[in-house]
């Protein structure tokens, strides 16, 4: 079992930026990391993964060059570093762990509570 907890979201101006981390109970090193969001009236969606032994990187089209996950398993923390927010960024976003293989569905094992990001105009 595995207890993740977000935070680090806020209220910035476009072209601003976050670091988002999300910080686990227990050991991560099992597990593919993700971050998901998701807006008022939309469904979640696909926002970074990345692999538990390669590092291997993912992401949504949308914030591909605008944003990084990267992991510390010393720390068990995950972190997104969003840069160059946009106001459609605006949205909670979930930290989730997975043993499975399909990073981009949000079919997680583990997930936190969400932290809010609004970007503004």
């Amino acid at each position: 079992q595995v207890q993740l907890v977000e935070s680090g979201g806020g209220l910035v101006q476009a072209g601003g930026s976050l670091r988002l981390s999300c910080a686990a109970s227990g050991r991560i090193n099992m597990y593919t990391m993700g971050w998901f969001r998701q807006a008022p009236g939309k469904e979640r969606e696909f926002v970074a993964a990345i692999r538990r032994v390669s590092g291997i990187t993912y992401y949504n089209d949308s914030v591909k060059g605008r944003f990084t996950i990267s992991r510390d398993n010393a720390k068990n923390t995950v972190y997104l570093q969003t840069n160059s927010l946009k106001p459609e960024d605006t949205a909670v976003y979930y930290c989730a762990a997975t043993t499975g293989l399909d990073y981009w569905r949000p079919e997680y094992d583990y997930w936190g509570q969400g932290t809010q990001v609004t970007v503004s105009s």
